[in-house]
């Protein structure tokens, strides 16, 4: 019966249940079960349905947020240029605005801050405000304080910079916390924020791909709505086809996965060449261990820990990496083909093919690429994760979940 507690919470928060497994909506429902001393799920489904807090507190269990500071950095670069374009129109007549959404714990919207904040913009000059379902992450996020989960990467002077040492975590200093307003929505609200002026910038990063395509389609709206007319909109990379459908087109920053709408590219593309961005410090590409059930940003393959030294093969994967994270995806393409021809069929080098090919919008090309990954290497854990979103965003959720099964699987073996 676990079925009727599925459609509850695709109807109350868009949830497609094969996004995030079945077994973790029932796993959630026991817990709750527990938590309210309900002996079986007709108890607990009447409990559910006559107290809203209590809805509130399956949502919460459900989603687990899984998010760290500065993921995807190409985003936040681009964002520190983007803000600098759009300033003079502003005319000094009001901060630039910023949304963040879902925000959960508030790494992004925190981010967001400090990029700005590196990019040279005095903290008066923008204002970014953070939105969640979730008010048990809202309270989280507006404590401040974090631990090193957050803290991914190898270049982390942010932290030097914005944050104070606090017991065994770390402590947002005022300057970027007084920039983000924490706010409690649903995007599914058709009224959400309606009392808001429109926002310059929206992140929403890694949401559609949890939804079918109706409740894509009413989402996309809603951020429409919430976004400026001349506005951008920053995503996930599985979501830049479905926003090509929706009649907006990406700006053109290498790895950023930023639109605009279609009908205003002509008359605004970026002019990078020409922008004067004051000694920015925005932080270099991170390199992160992705989620298995989420689409990542490019990560940085290391060499096998295993190996007393460096072999002429990890240095060829490494360098193509390095060309990938730096958006120099040509180059990048044309390394993997040279690694190829060198040593031979590599799950590495096809995974590098799929994801360039993906974020050039070639799907075909890239689920061909993965897949070719996935046969020489069955568990490389971001082939399963990027071809698991791939086929999501294209509809295919049976074809996602059994994928996000067989990474789980592999996490379990090699735990075990």
């Amino acid at each position: 019966m676990i079925e009727r507690f599925e459609a509850l919470l695709k109807s109350r928060i868009g949830l497609e249940a094969e996004s995030v497994g079945r077994v973790v909506i029932e796993r959630a429902v026991r817990q709750r079960m527990g938590a309210t001393g309900c002996r079986d799920e007709d108890a607990y489904w009447s409990v559910l349905n006559a107290s809203p807090s209590e809805l509130q507190a399956l949502v919460e269990t459900v989603v687990v947020p899984e998010t760290w500071f500065f993921r995807y950095p190409e985003s936040f670069a681009a964002l520190g240029r983007l803000a600098f374009e759009r300033l003079p129109a502003l005319a000094g007549g009001r901060a630039l605005r910023i949304l963040s959404l879902p925000c959960s714990t508030g790494e992004e919207p925190f981010s967001i801050a400090m990029a700005l904040l590196d990019a040279g913009l005095a903290p008066g000059l923008f204002q970014v405000d953070a939105v969640d379902i979730s008010e048990r992450v809202l309270e989280r996020a507006r404590q401040g304080i974090y631990w090193r989960n957050s803290f991914r990467g190898e270049d982390l002077g942010f932290r030097d910079r914005y944050f104070i040492p606090s017991g065994e975590g770390y402590a947002l200093v005022q300057q970027v916390a007084s920039r983000v307003r924490f706010l409690r929505g649903n995007l599914l609200d058709p009224g959400l924020l309606a009392g808001e002026a429109p926002y310059d910038f929206v992140f929403c990063r890694n949401l559609l791909i949890y939804f079918d395509r109706p409740t894509q389609a009413a989402v996309l709206e809603v951020l429409k709505r919430l976004m400026q007319r001349d506005g951008a909109m920053f995503i996930g990379p599985a979501e830049a086809s479905l926003l090509s459908q929706q009649g907006m087109q990406p700006l053109g920053y290498p790895q950023a996965f930023v639109f605009r709408h279609a009908a205003l590219q002509g008359a605004a593309k970026p002019t990078r060449a020409r922008v004067q961005v004051p000694a920015p410090v925005v932080p270099a590409p991170l390199p992160v261990r992705p989620p298995a059930r989420t689409r990542p940003p490019l990560p940085k393959l290391e060499p096998p820990k295993a190996q007393p030294a460096v072999t002429n093969r990890d240095t060829a994967l490494t360098e193509i990496a390095s060309l990938a994270n730096s958006g120099r995806s040509g180059e990048a393409r044309a390394a993997c083909e040279a690694f190829l021809a060198a040593h031979g069929p590599s799950a590495d080098a096809f995974y590098w093919l799929g994801l360039l090919a993906d974020v050039a919008g070639k799907a075909d090309e890239a689920q061909d690429f993965y897949r070719k990954a996935l046969y020489l290497q069955p568990q490389h854990s971001e082939a399963l994760a990027h071809l698991a979103a791939l086929l999501a965003a294209r509809g295919d959720r049976i074809g996602a979940q059994r994928l996000q099964q067989r990474a789980g699987r592999g996490v379990n073996d090699h735990g075990r």
